[in-house]
């Protein structure tokens, strides 16, 4: 073997390996995989916030739907109690079956399904203590505020202005009737006060609300007819 052939034949072998081999990275991996820690690190706070908002809105449901339910109880309590006094059966107070059914079947959404619910339900007994309230004036109740306030105003501030006319078609223009005159004068303060006690009595609020009683119109109602009355008589007795 020559000198060429033993040198060609030593370096073949080497360039061989050497093609085989795989080349070695030219990039550091550090940054690649700090990158795809701070993604995965920045998706687990993600979850975490969206899970601790979701438990805290399920705690605010869950209290909730807890002040529903005592308010809810405080409102059946006087009305089972009325109920009962008016000769209702106890069985008829008791939800029935389907009844119970058909509540837990709206109920099955979680806590805000079971806070709707209580919501309808608080509404249902606000309706029904109303009703119950009013004694006889149910359908009066839900008037606008002034027509259902004029039922109340207008009889009262029309009964002196009557006893008036009455007094001078009786007495003429003696001095009984002057006295009444001024015996009447006060009679419209009267009026109102006794109208603005009688409206907060025959329709009372729901809780956290106030009776609108309308003074300035209950006022007009109760002291225009005194003055137009007051105003006729004494001008048919100076035409006497």
């Amino acid at each position: 073997m020559t000198r060429s052939q033993s040198t060609a034949a030593t370096v073949g072998p080497g360039r061989q390996r050497a093609a085989g081999t795989p080349a070695a990275p030219t990039g550091d991996p550090v940054p690649a995989a700090w990158a795809d820690y701070l993604a995965a690190a920045r998706q687990l706070d993600g979850v975490r916030r969206d899970a601790a908002t979701a438990a805290g809105e399920q705690a605010r449901n869950v209290q909730a739907a807890r002040d529903e339910l005592a308010a809810v109880r405080t409102r059946l309590a006087p009305q089972e109690a009325r109920l009962r006094e008016l000769g209702v059966p106890p069985i008829s107070l008791m939800p029935t079956p389907p009844e119970l059914t058909e509540a837990s079947r709206s109920m099955a959404g979680g806590p805000a399904a079971v806070l709707a619910a209580l919501r309808d339900a608080r509404r249902w007994a606000y309706a029904a203590d109303d009703t119950l309230a009013a004694r006889g004036l149910s359908r009066v109740a839900h008037w606008p505020s002034r027509p259902r306030n004029l039922l109340v105003y207008g009889p009262l501030g029309l009964l002196a202005p009557l006893l008036l006319v009455v007094v001078h078609l009786l007495a003429g223009t003696s001095p009984l009737t002057v006295l009444a005159l001024v015996v009447g004068l006060p009679a419209p303060a009267v009026a109102f006060g006794l109208g603005w006690l009688a409206v907060g009595r025959l329709f009372p609020p729901r809780p956290g609300e106030r009776v609108d009683r309308t003074p300035r119109f209950g006022a007009l109602v109760c002291l225009v007819p005194a003055v137009v009355t007051t105003a006729g008589i004494v001008l048919a007795m100076l035409a006497a």
